[in-house]
């Protein structure tokens, strides 16, 4: 595909969605991932949610994947899914399954409940609030998706400070303090895996501190850029600064610097715990 292969992976998830759409028990479909945002490129997948009460019957599956190269259908290794390479275009396609009654939980849980996690607290709200919609039965995906456009409730922007900030630095099961035992016994794997874990506790303070959702595991340094005011400066150095000390003693130093900087812009915010 060339550089712009939009309009080429548009029409190709309006046919996947087309064809999985004839079963009954499909609610809806929507385009998802790097291509219903900002930061797509070119040769980036094409993900669908595609949300039904049970999965389609696998002949349909097929059946939308039709000159599909290297198909395969029924992962199970993160969400049910089916995942192929188009033969016409040679994009990726990654098809995912959610029930509708699953999806509406894990909004309930962060716009109602005001629930954290350790990183990616509201990656799956984001994935609602910004995916295109390309089928909707009855309406139900319009209707998650006015939900999902609601403000930033500030208890979940509390909760998320308070699940994630200690974890970096404070307690004694800290990334850091991990961090730094894995450099001591010079276990380079362990490094590797801790300081992942500090970067995921850490970028999911930073979108909450600005009450922006967040946006998944990829190219966050730009997402950051563009939906996050509130930032240390200098965050790319900071950041380009631990992975290029990983795994040696320098790690330590350069994680201790990038938790330092979050915990100054939570400060100034009143939000330190």
């Amino acid at each position: 595909m060339g550089e712009d292969d939009a309009p080429a992976a548009l029409a190709l998830a309006r046919r996947v969605a087309a064809c999985l759409a004839a079963d009954p028990a499909v609610e809806a479909v929507a385009l998802a991932g790097s291509r219903a945002g900002p930061l797509a490129e070119a040769g980036s997948d094409v993900d669908l949610y595609v949300y039904a009460a049970r999965q389609p019957p696998e002949a349909l599956r097929t059946a939308a994947a039709a000159g599909a190269r290297r198909l395969e259908l029924g992962n199970r290794f993160f969400e049910p899914g089916d995942e192929w390479t188009d033969g016409e275009t040679g994009l990726g396609v990654d098809v995912m399954y959610r029930t509708p009654a699953w999806m509406e939980s894990q909004l309930d849980r962060v716009l109602v409940r005001h629930e954290p996690s350790v990183g990616y607290s509201t990656a799956l709200w984001h994935s609602v609030r910004v995916a295109v919609p390309l089928f909707d039965r009855s309406g139900w995906l319009a209707a998650l998706q006015a939900r999902a456009r609601a403000p930033y409730p500030e208890p979940l922007r509390r909760a998320v400070v308070a699940h994630n900030q200690p974890l970096l630095r404070s307690t004694q099961s800290s990334f850091l303090a991990q961090l730094r035992s894995a450099v001591a016994r010079g276990d380079a794997v362990a490094v590797n895996h801790r300081t992942a874990a500090m970067l995921a506790s850490t970028f999911d303070l930073l979108f909450a501190l600005n009450r922006a959702t967040h946006p998944g595991e990829k190219r966050l340094l730009a997402h950051a850029a563009s939906s996050c005011p509130l930032r240390p400066e200098g965050l790319e150095g900071l950041v380009a600064a631990l992975l290029r000390a990983v795994p040696g003693p320098g790690a330590v130093e350069a994680a201790d610097a990038l938790g330092e900087s979050i915990d100054r812009l939570l400060a100034a915010e009143g939000l330190l715990p």
